[in-house]
């Protein structure tokens, strides 16, 4: 009992969900005795359902290795669990299958009304017995109800994605973790990174003509447009990544350890996906994206001016495209300064 109230008030003393889900799979793989535990997203990759992991603990016993996250892994078809499907298509609240192995997995929808878009997978050598099962429901319910207050501070209204609040917090780490990375030694040289080293990144995208949208055919296909646009961005970009609405037509995306060509693959995608998808009503509607490389001793308000700069440059030379910063620099079109008078963020 101890050990349970203490994984209770550990779930619910964090402010994040990546730290919500890490505490949750902590909590039941203790408590449980489980060999392996995942949270996991439900998204929708065109015509496809797919699992995506979000969260990971196992030991090794019957445990099921996850895929790479790189820049073409969209996450598992959810097809490939008809029990899960099963579930989900019943609004059932958990459902057991055994493997030829004799490993046991144990599904956990978590249910928000009728719509679950989140699930928890338990791994067991052995069946899940009552005892068992009777506190794993206890723990998901208080994951279900924190998850929600959570959602409901950090997630923009119209489109459910995470709001500018949450990119400020989550900035600031992804800041802080860079400049921890990149300490230097006494003595040391700056560090420089190559084309092919992983780094984080910073996209900052636009819907283009977006006022003619609203002018044309009215608000509500306006706010029909952002909520597509969003989709599209959850779907597009991998689970590691952060999607957020700033407001008005205007989305920011952290991109987590990966490569320029990757990061650039990654942006790419989802602009061709905007740019071939037929909006009802409005028809076709297109993107502009500028992102940068996150560096180690910059401030927020420099990586945002630097990624808002070249934005600023795909709008002005003929909008639905993709432009890196430094590319831009090397090249001589864009001049480096250390802020943007034309940045609408500040």
């Amino acid at each position: 009992m101890d050990s349970l109230l203490k994984h209770m008030v550990d779930m619910t003393g964090h402010r994040d969900h990546a730290m919500l889900d890490i505490s949750v799979i902590s909590a039941v793989q203790e408590l449980a005795g489980a060999a392996q535990t995942r949270v996991l997203t439900i998204a929708t990759v065109g015509e496809r359902r797919v699992l995506r992991s979000r969260a990971s603990i196992g030991d090794g016993r019957c445990a099921r290795n996850d895929e790479t996250s790189d820049a073409t892994h969209l996450g598992e078809p959810i097809g490939d669990y008809p029990a899960l499907v099963a579930c989900l298509e019943g609004f059932l609240p958990s459902v057991e299958t055994v493997a030829d192995n004799g490993c046991h997995t144990l599904w956990l929808p978590i249910w928000f009304g009728d719509k679950a878009d989140t699930v928890l997978e338990i791994l067991s050598e052995g069946p899940f017995v009552g005892d068992t099962m009777h506190m794993v429901s206890g723990i998901v319910g208080v994951y279900r109800n924190f998850h929600s207050l959570l959602a409901y501070s950090e997630r923009d209204s119209l489109t459910g994605l995470l709001n500018r609040k949450t990119f400020d917090d989550q900035l600031a780490r992804m800041l802080q973790a860079v400049n921890d990375q990149n300490l230097l030694l006494p003595g040391q040289s700056e560090r420089r990174h190559s084309s092919e080293e992983e780094q984080q990144w910073l996209a900052v995208v636009d819907v283009d003509h977006f006022k003619s949208v609203n002018d044309r055919f009215g608000h509500l296909y306006g706010d029909e447009v952002l909520i597509l646009i969003a989709n599209l961005l959850m779907s597009s970009f991998r689970s590691q990544d952060r999607v957020f609405r700033f407001g008005g037509e205007e989305f920011v995306i952290l991109l987590r350890s990966t490569t320029l060509a990757n990061a650039y693959r990654i942006i790419e995608r989802f602009r061709t996906n905007v740019a071939a998808h037929l909006f009802p009503q409005v028809g076709t509607v297109t993107v502009s994206v500028g992102f940068v490389s996150i560096r180690a001793g910059e401030s927020p308000v420099v990586s945002l001016g630097h990624a808002d700069q070249a934005l600023y440059f795909a709008k002005s030379h003929g909008r639905n495209q993709v432009c890196h910063y430094d590319e831009l620099v090397a090249s001589g079109q864009l001049q480096a300064v250390a802020s943007n008078d034309t940045a609408e963020f500040f």
